[in-house]
């Protein structure tokens, strides 16, 4: 059986070095250069120009920020809903909050994928959103699903412009993304929502 070479603790001419030495200690307080600022993008072997890849990742943040502040609107709605419709608004919002965040990762690890880097800080997307903030405070139910189906179209436009978009610039990848998941998703949102706005009689036709 083979021997297990050990290795001697690399030294600086002065003994150990104390950049090696282990310890249980955490490493707290630690401050360094941003890696890649927001807005700039790496250079990635996908075959896909810097242009290109530069307005996906516009295109994307912009989505992106309006996405997560949605998936908030609909928690916020998810503690606050009240009234008749609690249990089925309850348990509806809860699950589209859910939807969103996957959106929410799915989008933002595109623009990574494209080199570019992602809105990430929650108060950076409010910088960014275009989706009116509603009040710190409850709502009337009906209230609530007509402030969540005027967001979902806030970013229906932005997505089916992303769409023609990606489109003439071949970004194949993106395109799907938006097509294929972000805009079906919403508009299956939508419908779910937007059904619960009908005035139809409950007991009496």
């Amino acid at each position: 059986m083979p021997t297990a070479t050990r290795h001697a603790p690399a030294t600086n001419g002065h003994g150990p070095s104390k950049h090696l030495r282990t310890s249980a200690q955490p490493r707290m307080g630690q401050t360094g250069p941003e890696l890649q600022r927001f807005g700039s993008l790496r250079q990635l072997p996908i075959a896909l120009s810097a242009e290109a890849r530069t307005e996906s990742c516009q295109i994307l943040n912009d989505i992106l920020a309006d996405s997560m502040v949605l998936s908030a609107l609909y928690k916020k709605s998810h503690w606050n809903v009240a009234g008749p419709t609690f249990y089925q608004l309850h348990l509806l919002f809860d699950k589209h909050y859910e939807e969103q965040v996957e959106l929410v990762d799915a989008i933002a690890e595109r623009v990574q994928m494209l080199g570019g880097i992602s809105v990430g800080d929650p108060r950076h997307a409010a910088e960014l959103t275009t989706i009116p903030r509603p009040p710190d405070g409850a709502e009337d139910v009906p209230v609530v699903l007509s402030r969540l189906l005027d967001a979902h179209e806030t970013i229906i436009e932005k997505v089916r412009a992303g769409i023609e978009k990606t489109e003439k610039s071949k970004d194949m990848g993106t395109n799907d993304l938006l097509m294929g998941d972000v805009l079906r998703r919403h508009e299956m949102q939508v419908w779910f929502i937007a059904e619960h706005v009908v005035e139809v009689p409950l007991v009496e036709a």
